[in-house]
């Protein structure tokens, strides 16, 4: 599996995911004007990253499920 393309590919976008949450959910804790400008952007980046990982995964089982 580590060999194949695909899964490298999933790999970094699920880490995309994490680092766009952990962005998300420091700028919630740090409050004030930065949240205001950067909360709503950085959660519609993470459900777009989050529906781009899905796919990614579901085209990985059903290409490695023959």
């Amino acid at each position: 599996m580590r060999d194949d393309p695909l899964f490298w590919v999933l790999a970094v976008v699920m880490l995309s995911v994490v680092g766009i949450l952990l962005f998300g959910i420091g700028s919630f804790a740090k409050g004030g004007e930065f949240n205001k400008k950067y909360a709503n952007k950085a959660m519609r980046w993470r459900i777009g990253a989050q529906f781009v990982a899905v796919v990614l995964i579901l085209l990985f089982v059903w290409i490695r499920g023959e």
